[in-house]
């Protein structure tokens, strides 16, 4: 009888040790969506390229930091 036990705790340690190793791997995340290109401007002082978002404009002109935009002929 205490074989018989001692066969079933095996099996069951057994199973729970393959169940483990055939555990599917953790799911991947999305990849998240590239982002869409933006117009590029050169500030009219030192000629740097930088996203119309992040420029400063003024007259029709793109410049890169305040001190640029205000170093500039009028």
């Amino acid at each position: 009888m205490k074989y018989l036990l001692l066969l079933l705790v095996l099996a069951i340690a057994y199973g729970i040790w393959r169940g483990q190793r055939r555990a599917p791997p953790p799911a991947a995340r999305p990849s998240p969506r590239p982002q869409l290109p933006q117009d590029m401007v050169a500030c009219a002082h030192c000629g740097l390229h930088l996203p119309r978002t992040e420029a400063l404009a003024q007259d029709g002109h793109y410049y890169c930091c305040a001190e640029h935009r205000l170093s500039a002929p009028r």
